[in-house]
């Protein structure tokens, strides 16, 4: 512990990067777990989508959508959301609705927008394309 004590005091600017860090993370992770919207499995989503009517929410640009998507989801990249908001989503407000996009980064935001707007049942793919594919699912073009 005495030598703790040394390096943290020989190495303050070290030392505090790694306590915001800490600190970084520790906020981090108990936002994610208080929001709510939720991140799924790539078997989560289909569990929605066979037997709640979920909606796959596709926000990739159509060049990426055509390329290969989920069977059956809904081509709405962010720019289109971003200049004619929500209004083609009206008739799936009360469905469950997974927002997927290239990695799982960037669907949070619609995500939270598509929360604030009153969907309820709004979730994000847990890595994106990138997890459906990698766990070997079937892709339409």
């Amino acid at each position: 512990m005495e030598q703790l004590i040394t390096f943290a005091s020989s190495n303050g600017m070290l030392s505090a990067v790694w306590v915001a860090l800490v600190v970084m993370i520790i906020v981090t992770t108990i936002k994610m777990k208080m929001s709510p919207i939720k991140q799924i499995s790539t078997q989560d989503l289909t569990f929605l989508m066979n037997r709640e009517e979920g909606v796959a929410l596709d926000i990739r640009k159509e060049n990426e959508f055509k390329a290969g998507h989920i069977l059956d989801s809904i081509s709405l990249s962010s720019e289109k959301i971003k200049k004619n908001g929500l209004s083609s989503l009206e008739k799936h407000k009360d469905k469950p609705i997974i927002v997927v996009c290239a990695a799982g980064m960037s669907a949070v935001q619609i995500a939270n927008d598509l929360h604030k707007e009153g969907f309820t049942r709004v979730s994000v793919l847990k890595g994106g394309m990138n997890s459906w594919t990698g766990a070997g699912l079937p892709v339409a073009k």
